[in-house]
């Protein structure tokens, strides 16, 4: 069962306290969101990483023309 409040009715002290503090919290997280754009508190997972090479555009194509090997194998087989 429920309890219906009329809307003439105010909040109770309790229920204002309560909105003040998630409003509060609320606001807090979204500071701290805001100072961390990427959602990390820490870069370790960086470390001993390297950045792509000048050479990256041909796993690229290597990767497509494979796709395309295996979709034209699948097709061909596909009407024996």
């Amino acid at each position: 069962m429920s309890l219906h409040l009329k809307q003439t009715e105010g909040r109770s002290e309790l229920q204002q306290r309560l909105d003040a503090e998630l409003r509060a919290k609320a606001a807090e997280r979204a500071r701290q969101d805001a100072e961390r754009p990427d959602g990390v508190d820490d870069s370790m997972f960086i470390k001993n990483t390297k950045q792509t090479t000048s050479l990256s555009w041909v796993w690229a194509l290597i990767a497509t023309v494979a796709m395309i090997i295996f979709a034209t194998f699948v097709y061909v087989t596909s009407f024996a």
